[in-house]
């Protein structure tokens, strides 16, 4: 009774869609146009994707030491190389740089080399003043070498800041305004003011100056994610229609499925819209994957179609078996793959939730597109010619099917060796992936920026901030001597460390007060002694903590203080190496007693929250492996059926993780969600091909083989068409600038080109090899849903 209740169910929505097919456009046109105006709320992201939850410990610290000093990523850097800087006309040129950014509203102060300030005691206030060090700008070379001279050698504290005395680059830092750094405004400054004014300069000067800095490099990164979902978008509509074409030879059928899947497109962004969501390095996925996901929907329906054109020609008839027949097997496998990503939503991981919300609206979305538009369009449009049927009998489609069913009949031994060896190769291959945490990881190594991050991780020692965080659990227990000594030691051990940069403290501003008290000899650049720090703090009091030169390093209890330093561009494992090496040295430096560090930084949450996302993929992967398990189980009604088919779809998982262990290829926030997108994906030929197994041994009075062999047949074609479009599709995230994207490009298709010969050699070969097993009454129970009509029901209905 549940069968036929089904079936009325199709029979009855396919009367009801081409019975109403104005009304039907025109409810598909309001809601585009609906989806449409939610596109003006779309968002992008002006900070990096907080992988981590609000209340993980590391956000915490994260945010403890935000609200205590403010962001720490506001600082666009300037660099300029070269070994003649210190004449009349470069100094002053640089000034006038300085000048015009400081005047833009944007920014809070800039510091450089020609507004380099001198700490000096004032001996009849009893106070330090700053003084400048440019008065005004020498002509002569002597008075410029004597200024360089002084610089150079007589300024420590402002060594690789604002320069670098071996190589005599010099360093522009720009300071924008906390407010902000994390909006629109950035954008359009960066875009609008500053870009073009760096590159008037160099034009007028003839010479390159390189750019960096947090808030550059985000917007940069920002905006070629954008651009991307453009060029993506194009990218897939244009590969995957031109393999439509190729396999249909109708221009009318690839028209209507790039309608179908551009409408699904603008439902996606409008999703994004209405939802408020960020466009992320994830979200910018989902337009072109609707893409690809869509067009083996609409390969389905339009086969099917031609197929019962060819069988009898009547076109209502068609049509509506289109959709009685077709209809339910795509909602199915529509489910099974929006459920793959729907399981991101029971993570606990914000940009992981977002992205598998819409990713399973939209893939629910598609299927509708698909149901409704490619009956009604064809509604309208005469009978296809045999010229658009011929591709059912394609020679080379004939030839592939029948080595499938040759591999299946003959050579089943040789299959389940080769899968043997590549499962013991990929778990030897899984042993050695690597994770990347690495906050420049992904970003494109062409493009001019990432050139220039290389450049200053080469003459000032990386520009991606580590922040430490020391609590001295009492009111200006920072300013303690022995306190002071303890950061000492603590930025001693920094220094050694290659891929760090030298440490910015109240350590470096107390060595310059000494400095300044000593008559600015830079031989007292060192820690004052008990007796020293007396004196000059009473000259920071009457100061006002120095004009602010504590300020920076401390906050107003004195309790907290901060050391910052700077990071290379370095790998995960080494990341690893230094966080632990820095722990084990604050704990021997710091008593756990007396003292709170904490490391914190945007590079350290990023690589935190990249394992939190691991963690989160294995948990994501196992629920779409259970969901999925479920909906065979309701499907099917068979555990050994359940197995049997999770094989072929776990195996090119595993085989693509294996290779991601040979090739290097690392987990990071965009590979790791190969894993969900092909299994949720790959998951939907099978049900297509023991739906039609399931058919045939009915009809055949349980003869297994011929079963196979007929569904083999049957199904091969459509899982043929849909393996490559689909392998092409995602085969486009390789024209991608990230490296991160053009690996989840090719290692879906890598997965799904390996799903199809799984679903379509080893399954079948299971099947007959298990045949005293799941092949007998007992265990192939009727199933809840007939996804494919049998013949013996058609036949109880007419």
């Amino acid at each position: 009774m549940k069968k036929k209740n089904n079936w009325h169910f199709w029979e009855a929505l396919a009367r009801i869609i081409l019975r109403n097919r104005i009304a039907w456009i025109l409810f598909l046109v309001a809601v585009t146009a609906f989806w449409a105006s939610q596109w003006k709320y779309m968002r992008f992201t002006f900070s990096e994707a907080n992988l981590l939850p609000d209340n993980h410990p590391e956000n915490v610290h994260y945010q403890d030491f935000l609200e205590r000093f403010g962001e720490e990523g506001n600082v666009l850097v300037l660099g300029w190389q070269d070994p003649d800087f210190f004449t009349h006309e470069k100094i002053e040129v640089w000034r006038s740089l300085r000048k015009k950014l400081e005047a833009f509203d944007e920014i809070d102060y800039v510091l450089s080399i020609d507004n380099i300030q001198e700490l000096t005691k004032n001996k009849a206030k009893k106070k330090f003043e700053l003084q400048p060090v440019f008065t005004a700008t020498p002509k002569d070379s002597s008075s410029l070498a004597l200024l360089r001279q002084k610089i150079f050698l007589e300024l420590p504290f402002y060594e690789n800041l604002l320069f670098n005395p071996s190589t005599g680059t010099v360093r522009m830092a720009i300071y924008m305004k906390e407010d902000i750094v994390n909006s629109a405004q950035r954008k359009t400054f960066i875009f609008d003011t500053f870009i073009p004014l760096i590159d008037r300069f160099e034009e007028e000067n003839q010479t390159r100056i390189h750019r960096s800095g947090m808030p550059y490099i985000r917007t940069l990164n920002a905006q070629n994610i954008v651009d991307e979902i453009g060029k993506f978008v194009f990218a897939a509509a244009g590969v995957t229609s031109l393999i439509f074409f190729l396999f249909f030879r109708s221009i009318r059928a690839t028209v209507i499925s790039m309608l179908v899947v551009l409408f699904g497109v603008a439902w996606a962004l409008g999703t994004l819209g209405l939802l408020k969501y960020e466009i992320t390095v994830l979200t910018a996925l989902i337009p072109p994957l609707i893409i690809v996901i869509g067009i083996p929907n609409c390969i389905f329906l339009i086969n099917k179609y031609q197929q019962e054109v060819a069988k009898h020609g009547n076109q209502v008839k068609s049509l509506q078996q289109v959709i009685v027949k077709i209809g339910n097997a795509t909602l199915m496998t529509n489910l099974t793959t929006a459920s793959g990503f729907a399981t991101f939503i029971l993570t606990n991981s914000k940009v992981l939730k977002e992205f598998g919300i819409v990713a399973s609206i939209n893939v629910i979305g598609i299927f509708v597109l698909s149901l409704l538009v490619i009956p009604i369009a064809y509604s309208f449009m005469p009978l296809p010619n045999k010229k658009h049927l011929n591709h059912l009998n394609n020679k080379f489609i004939d030839r592939f099917v029948k080595w499938m069913e040759k591999k299946v009949r003959h050579d089943r031994l040789q299959t389940y060796i080769i899968t043997l060896l590549a499962l013991i190769g990929s778990i030897i291959g899984i042993y050695t992936i690597k994770i990347s945490g690495s906050i420049l990881e992904d970003m494109p190594k062409k493009r001019t920026f990432f050139q220039d991050i290389l450049f200053f991780d080469k003459e000032f020692d990386g520009i991606v901030p580590l922040e430490i965080l020391i609590d001295t659990r009492r009111k200006d227990g920072v300013m303690k001597l022995a306190t002071l000594r303890r950061m000492e030691r603590l930025s001693d051990r920094i220094n050694e460390i290659p891929e760090l940069a030298p440490t910015t403290s109240v350590v470096n501003a107390m060595k310059y007060a000494k400095q300044a008290y000593y008559n600015g000899n830079p031989n007292y650049y060192t820690l004052p002694s008990s007796q020293e720090s007396r004196f000059i703090l009473s000259y920071f009091d009457a100061s006002s903590k120095g004009e602010n030169l504590l300020g920076n390093y401390l906050d107003d209890t004195g309790q907290y203080a901060r050391m910052t330093t700077f990071m290379t561009d370095i790998d995960t494992e080494r990341m690893e190496e230094i966080e632990e090496e820095l722990l084990r040295e604050i704990r021997t430096i710091f008593p756990e007693e007396r003292y709170s560090v904490s490391l914190t930084g945007k590079a350290l949450l990023f690589l935190k929250g990249t394992k939190y996302l691991i963690k989160n993929l294995v948990i994501s992967l196992t629920l779409a492996i259970f969901l999925i398990a479920l909906f065979m189980a309701y499907l099917f009604r068979s555990v050994k059926m359940i197995v049997i088919s999770l094989i072929p779809n776990l195996l090119p998982l595993l085989i693509t993780a294996g290779a991601m262990g040979y090739l290097g290829i690392p987990l990071k926030p965009s590979t790791i969600l190969v894993f969900s997108i092909a299994f949720g994906i790959s998951v939907d030929d099978t049900i297509h091909f023991l739906a039609k197994y399931r058919q045939e041994l009915m009809a055949s009075k349980w003869k297994i083989e011929r079963s196979v062999y007929a569904a083999l047949r049957e199904t091969g074609v459509s899982m043929f068409y849909t393996s490559i479009v689909l392998f092409f599709g995602f085969s486009v995230f390789m024209s991608s600038e990230f490296g991160g994207t053009v690996a989840l490009g090719g290692l879906v298709s890598m997965t799904l080109l390996f799903a199809m010969l799984a679903n379509l050699i080893l399954l079948p070969s299971l099947l007959i090899s298990l045949r005293d097993t799941v092949a007998n009454e007992s265990v192939l129970k009727a199933p809840k849903i007939q996804i494919i009509e049998t013949e013996e029901h058609k036949k109880s209905r007419d």
